[in-house]
């Protein structure tokens, strides 16, 4: 069993940073896919990237590309969601989440088995 609790979030103003950090217990942390989603109110949930087992390779949505880096520490046990250029529609609960493998529907939430408690992101002026 793979216990996920998120952390990092909070109010931001349009134009400013945030960095999330996903940190795991239990499992073998370091053998998994963690992907990172995000839910604004009365939306779906909708992906934000993937980091794989390594490190090596990471998926994002289109439209966060250049704007949103996911990174990982195994020896923490933790993963990153850095968030630059922030804008009012990133407002929204962020999830990470854990998955086996890399396959191609690890944009989906159903790929993913563990899920954290979430993080609130707030940006507004």
């Amino acid at each position: 069993q793979v216990q996920l609790v998120e952390s990092g979030g909070g109010w931001v103003q349009p134009g400013g940073s945030l960095k999330l950090t996903c940190a795991a217990s239990g499992g073998t942390f370091s053998t998994l896919t963690i992907g990172w989603f995000r839910q604004a109110p009365e939306k779906e949930r909708e992906f934000v990237g993937a980091i794989n087992w390594s490190g090596t390779t990471t998926d994002y949505l289109d439209s966060l590309k250049g704007r949103f880096t996911i990174s990982r520490d195994n020896a923490k046990n933790t993963v990153y969601l850095q968030m630059n250029s922030l804008k009012p529609e990133d407002t929204a609960d962020y999830y990470c989440a854990a998955g086996l493998g890399w396959g191609p529907k690890r944009d989906s939430p159903h790929f993913y088995n563990y899920w954290g408690q979430g993080t609130q992101v707030t940006v507004s002026s």
